[in-house]
Order: structure tokens, then C-alpha cells, then sequence
């Protein structure tokens, strides 16, 4: 169930995600190309958010009384990873902006502040493994783990594959 199931919620988190690249190309042609690229991105983020939560809850088996404590702490540490993510968009953009006039010292403070926000994610995950241990077994915080983890991790290919590398040569 779960490997059928989580592989749905990723294909749709990929398809999700590739759209932010199509999206925002059709929305830089237009005059309003900064808003209509933050409604895109606004709009992308609240779908891969529902694609997360069904995917987690179609693969979490829990009790009627596991649940009612579950989702409240899952629904917090969304809000939290939200918070993260803010400056992992915000960093994106920066990343854009300079992007053709790339100096030393831009890179050098983006790839601090992208190791910094990845830091947090992982510390965040972290701290919610105890809180979901508080209300559910081991083995099915490690679930949650892992799924989290995995959809991430699937996010993260899917823009890394948008987001081009360095041009060191200029």
C-alpha cells in the first residue's frame, strides 16, 4: 500500500512542482511578472501542501484516538516548515535576480543561507520526531519521517532540475 501510494503522491508532487517553471516563464512575458509569479508560487506552495498532508494520510494507519492527536501536531509542524520555506522562495528568487551578474561574495552568502534554511528543515524534523512519539508509536513516527523525508527530498530534485547551476566562468 504504502509504495503504491507514495508513489502517486510524488508523481503528483512532481508534476506540482514542474509547473512553477512554466508558470513563471509565461508570467515574466506579461507586464506583472513579479505578481503573477508570486500568485503562481503562493498557488504551487498551498497544492504541494495538500498533495502532502493526502499522501501522509493515505500511508498513516492510525487509531481513531491517534489521529485526533496526530494530525493537530502534523498540521504545526506544516506551519513551521512553511516558515522555513519562506526563505527558501525568497532565496530562489535572490538566486534568480543575481544570477547573471553572479559575484564571489553573492554565491558565497547564498550557499550559507541555503545550507542555513536546510539546516533548519532537518532540526525542525527533528524536533517533531518527540512530539510525534508523545502520541503515536515509534515505528509510525519513523513512518511520518520517512514519508516527510521522501516527499522533500522529491521536491527538492524537481527544483534543483529548474534552478540552473553556477556559470563560474563569468
Amino acid at each position: 500500500m504504502l509504495k503504491k501510494t507514495l508513489g502517486w503522491g510524488i508523481l503528483a508532487a512532481v508534476v506540482i512542482a514542474g509547473n512553477v517553471r512554466i508558470s513563471a516563464q509565461a508570467a515574466q512575458s506579461s507586464g506583472d511578472a513579479a505578481k503573477n509569479v508570486e500568485v503562481t508560487i503562493q498557488q504551487i506552495r498551498q497544492e504541494i501542501q495538500d498533495q502532502r498532508k493526502q499522501v501522509m494520510a493515505a500511508n498513516m494507519v492510525l487509531t481513531g484516538d491517534e489521529a485526533t492527536k496526530f494530525w493537530p501536531i502534523y498540521d504545526q509542524y506544516i506551519q513551521e516548515t512553511m516558515k522555513i520555506n519562506d526563505a527558501r522562495w525568497e532565496l530562489m528568487k535572490s538566486y534568480a535576480t543575481n544570477y547573471d551578474a553572479m559575484s564571489d561574495s553573492t554565491a558565497d552568502d547564498l550557499m550559507k543561507k541555503s545550507a542555513a534554511i536546510q539546516k533548519q528543515l532537518i532540526d525542525l524534523r527533528d524536533k517533531y520526531v518527540g512530539n510525534f512519539e508523545k502520541v503515536v508509536s515509534p515505528k509510525k513516527t519513523a513512518l511520518w519521517y520517512q514519508i516527510d523525508r521522501r516527499l522533500d527530498l522529491v521536491i527538492e530534485v524537481q527544483l534543483a532540475s529548474m534552478i540552473p547551476v553556477v556559470d563560474a566562468t563569468k
